[in-house]
This record gives structure tokens, sequence and C-alpha cells, in this order.
């Protein structure tokens, strides 16, 4: 690495890092689904979005990464909603799942 180069002192969002990176592989659904970590926030609001975040998809099962057992347990009885919502806000059916599990945030 060239000692010339300043380093980047801004932060850039895992969700566009996430989305560049897999533009190039993913076509089709998944590929669309990478828009989900950058429609999260406003599709289930502030308070889930602070306490849960998209972490990964596999096919069309969305893994969300919550921060408490507590917010586990809650999410569970929204999740029929969430997912109506998610599926909204991406302008078509997308996700048939949404697994929690309590993980790290980025």
């Amino acid at each position: 690495m060239s000692r010339d180069r300043k380093p980047n002192k801004e932060f850039t969002p895992i969700g566009v890092v996430l989305r560049n990176a897999l533009a190039g592989y993913r076509r089709g659904p998944e590929g669309e689904l990478a828009r989900i970590f950058d429609l999260w926030a406003g599709a289930v609001g502030g308070a889930i979005a602070d306490n849960a975040q998209p972490a990964a998809f596999k096919g069309r099962v969305l893994v969300v990464h919550v921060n408490s057992s507590a917010w586990l347990h809650q999410l569970r009885f929204l999740k029929a909603d969430i997912i109506g919502k998610v599926n909204a806000a991406l302008g078509k059916p997308l996700v048939d799942e949404i697994q929690f599990r309590i993980g790290p945030f980025f």
C-alpha cells in the first residue's frame, strides 16, 4: 500500500458496502433483496430499527439480528406484519420468512 494515500475518515454504511459487493454476483430476487439494508428503517420504523437490523438473506428468508432476547421474543409476534411492510417497501413479495437471531449490529 502506498504511503501517499490519506486514510478515509468517513464511515461507509454496511448496506452500501454489501449492495456494491453483491451487485455483480446476485441476480433476480436475491439481488433485489440487497435493497433491504437501505429500506429497513423506513419499513419497520425507528424503534424496531434501533433494536433489529437485517444481517443476511438465504433465498427468500431474511435473517435479522436483534440486540436482546426480549426484542427477539417481541418481534416474533410481529413477524407477519414486518414481512408485509418489508415486501411493501421492496415493491414485491420477496421475503417469505424472517429468522430473528441475537447477533451483532454494524
